[in-house]
C-alpha cells in the first residue's frame, strides 16, 4: 500500500496476496512533476469485498459493498455495488 491519503477497508473483507493499492499520484506537467510534487486521492473499499491476486487498485477509485475483484484486475475508476469485475482497465464481468 502507498498512502499519501487515506485507504479506508470496510467490514469482511478479503485481500489476496499481492494486492497493490496506490493513493500516491504525481503531476502530468514535467516542471511540477520535476520539482517533487507529490498528490494525493483516497482509496474506499466497501463491506464485503473479495480483491484477488496482484489487484491493482489506483488512486481516488471507490469498491462498492459485495464486489469481487478479480486477479490481476487493474481498477482505474469507480465500481458499484453488487458485481464482479476484471481485466485491465477492469470492468464488469457479472451483476450479483
Amino acid at each position: 500500500m502507498l498512502d499519501v491519503c487515506p485507504i479506508r477497508i470496510g467490514d469482511n473483507c478479503m485481500l489476496a496476496p499481492g494486492v497493490h493499492i496506490y493513493t500516491a499520484t504525481h503531476p502530468i506537467d514535467p516542471v511540477a512533476r520535476n520539482s517533487g510534487a507529490e498528490l494525493g486521492k483516497p482509496v474506499t473499499i466497501g463491506n464485503n469485498v473479495w480483491i484477488g491476486g496482484r489487484a491493482v487498485i489506483n488512486p481516488g477509485v471507490t469498491i462498492g459493498d459485495n464486489v469481487v475483484v478479480a486477479s490481476g484486475a487493474v481498477v482505474t475508476k469507480d465500481v458499484p455495488d453488487n458485481v464482479v469485475v476484471g481485466g485491465n482497465p477492469a470492468r464488469i464481468i457479472k451483476k450479483l
